[in-house]
């Protein structure tokens, strides 16, 4: 069963891109990224909390999670910045190069920065497979920026959406190392990922006056922001955390390349977007990273300081 929630947890993830360029055409990364947040933090943070006092009731929490200080509070106000920030960089992404490109840039470059801030943070030396892997995911990452989609006449990938993809994967790699320290001292794990749904919730809310969201009476607008927020945030980031919690890092790394791969079947065969023969490779090359990274996360963590946990 919880091999079966993180799958269905990046099945869930990947329909993102997908779901926007379905979605009404006069929307924006900001705006799609502020409403999702909106619904999605808040269903999110009502649901984890609601699992975090029922996991209460039947293992007490230690002593750290019982004290909520200045500074396990500012990392998950932090998370939750990030998540918001996440948001409008993603879509950027998929808007300028597709959803193909978009995601698979954005997913292939998080786990690569987490490691190398993790490497920052720690003074840990990574170990061997960590920078092979991470030397094909960044090969992989530059042939599709100069591949890019075959429909563009050899333009190659646009490099204002390939930053934002790159800045969404680096918002992702704080979330990961924050939450790995909250975790590390004892946190449970769905009050870490409630606090993070409620603090990007908020901070979207205090953003929604100033965004134009009239997209959402347009045919097809609530929809998208209902499945945006409920099903890609809410629901999927509650089975990823319940999943995680009884599997290992290698397995869980594994079925997380579920994500890109879900997103870049669907960009080809929903929107009919094609890539270059060189972005086509660039891709093969970053899976090849990604699952190398996955594998060598079978290790331990104190052996191998960068395996992918989500």
């Amino acid at each position: 069963m919880h091999v079966l929630a993180v799958l269905a947890a990046a099945l869930l993830f990947g329909t993102t891109g997908t779901s926007q360029a379905l979605g009404p055409d006069d929307t924006t990364p900001l705006s799609i990224g502020v409403m999702r947040m909106v619904i999605g933090g808040t269903g999110l943070a009502l649901l984890a909390f609601t699992l975090a006092a029922r996991h209460a009731r039947r293992r007490p929490p230690s002593e750290a999670a019982l004290r909520l200080g200045l500074a396990p509070l500012s990392l998950m106000i932090l998370t939750g910045a990030c998540l918001a920030l996440y948001q409008p960089l993603f879509f950027l992404g998929t808007e300028r190069n597709g959803v193909a490109v978009g995601t698979v840039v954005a997913l292939g470059s998080a786990p690569i920065l987490a490691g190398l801030l993790e490497w920052a943070l720690t003074r840990r030396v990574p170990s061997g497979t960590w920078m092979i892997a991470t030397a094909l995911a960044t090969l992989g990452v530059v042939f599709l920026g100069v591949g890019g989609s075959a429909d563009a006449a050899g333009a190659g990938t646009d490099p204002v959406g390939l930053l934002g993809s790159i800045g969404a994967g680096a918002s992702f790699a704080v979330i990961a190392n924050a939450q790995r320290r909250l975790l590390d001292a004892g946190w449970d794990p769905f009050t870490v990922v409630g606090a993070m749904g409620a603090s990007s919730a908020a901070l979207c809310a205090l953003a929604l006056p100033f965004v134009d969201v009239s997209w959402l009476s347009s045919p097809g607008g609530w929809p998208m922001a209902l499945w945006l927020g409920l099903a890609t945030i809410s629901i999927a980031y509650v089975l990823f955390t319940w999943g995680l919690s009884g599997l290992t890092a290698a397995t869980a790394a594994t079925l997380t390349l579920g994500e890109p791969l879900t997103a870049g079947i669907l960009g080809i065969t929903v929107l009919s977007e094609r890539l270059s023969v060189l972005a086509i490779i660039g891709l093969v090359v970053l899976g090849a990273g990604l699952a190398l990274l996955a594998w060598g996360s079978r290790q331990p963590r104190d052996a191998e300081p960068f395996a992918v946990e989500g």
